[in-house]
């Protein structure tokens, strides 16, 4: 098959090559898949260059979100259980490799494509929708008549969580730090935009929220957990999902006594481990809210990728916070024309 695998550290995505590597084998209980389309993330660019904190052994084909369809399935789960997916099956999922042709992957791993969803639009599904329903629903408790604020709105998981945050009732303040951002913020149906590169965004904020009291929920994956706390209604909740601004803040826990609120945090990767009971309430929210037509796919559509050489490009694009929502690159098949 071809694939992109990392041999030995790279400096940045122009490093990354498409070679011919053989064929990933399945163990007892995995299930091989073709590749159909493969979605980028920021932790991508940490790994390829050795400064993850989960780092495969080398080499290692790059790449951990997918979506394809299943070419062979193992006659038995390791639980004893049939397995629930067969060959023929459209599925996306998040397992290492997923920039290559192939992929190996075990059944926690996966999840059936939605209904009416093209390979395109579900690749980008499994990391950024559980991770803002999570935080926003079993965190959080978002309900009818909250206002919610939403950092990085346009990103993945801001995308993802402008959608739940409505599904729910809730009025949504976007921030975003380019008018383009907020514009797909929007898009997706935010109700106030507000510009982060403004000195005064927090008291922007708290205007646009009933008689000046603060919002109730901040869904922060960047970073402004801190200043956030400005424009915080007395019982707010704050989230934190992220550090995307790059560094780990810290702040006066005297303020959140004072005005009565909780700040949590969300690592949606850990439920597996300590809670994977909630990991299926979480999907089965996910995709009742994607039957009933109150959540979409948030790929990034200004320009298009096309085949793993373009991967290296859009990881240099994601990387320069060029883009918005999910960056997701197209593995078309032989015959086919579209995804």
């Amino acid at each position: 098959m071809r694939g992109i695998q990392v041999k030995e550290y790279v400096s940045g995505p122009h490093d990354l090559k498409v070679t011919d590597l053989p064929d990933p084998t399945p163990k007892p209980n995995q299930y091989l898949i073709q590749v159909h389309a493969a979605a980028t993330n920021f932790f991508d660019l940490l790994q390829i260059r050795g400064k993850y904190q989960h780092q495969p052994p080398l080499p290692w084909v790059a790449g951990a979100e997918f979506s394809g369809v299943i070419l062979e399935a193992p006659k038995q789960l390791a639980s004893g259980k049939t397995p629930a997916f067969k060959k023929g099956d459209k599925v996306f999922g998040a397992a290492q490799g997923a920039y290559g042709a192939k992929i190996c992957a075990e059944e926690e791993r996966l999840r059936p494509m939605p209904k009416g969803w093209s390979f395109f639009e579900s690749a980008g599904l499994m990391v950024t929708a559980p991770t803002s329903y999570a935080g926003l629903v079993q965190r959080a408790g978002v309900k009818q008549g909250d206002y919610v604020l939403v950092h990085a709105a346009a990103g993945g998981v801001g995308l993802a969580a402008v959608q739940i945050a409505k599904a729910f009732g809730a009025t949504v303040i976007a921030t975003a730090g380019t008018q383009h951002k907020l514009d797909v913020a929007k898009s997706f149906g935010a109700d106030h935009l507000v510009d982060y590169r403004a000195k005064d965004w927090p008291e922007q904020v708290k205007k646009l929220t009933p008689k000046g009291r603060g919002v109730d929920i901040v869904y922060d994956p960047v970073g402004l957990i801190a200043q956030s706390m400005k424009c915080t209604a007395w019982n707010g909740r704050l989230l934190v999902i992220g550090f995307a601004a790059g560094e780990i803040e810290k702040m006066a826990t005297n303020r959140i006594l004072l005005k009565n609120v909780s700040v949590v945090g969300l690592h949606w990767g850990q439920y597996a481990v300590h809670e994977p009971e909630t990991v299926e309430v979480v999907w089965k929210g996910l995709f009742d809210l994607m039957e009933s037509g109150k959540f979409r796919g948030t790929c990034y559509t200004d320009k298009e990728f096309v085949g793993l050489e373009t991967v290296p490009e859009a990881l240099r694009a994601l990387g320069a916070r060029d883009t918005w929502g999910k960056v997701v690159v197209k593995l078309p098949q032989e015959g086919e024309s579209k995804l």
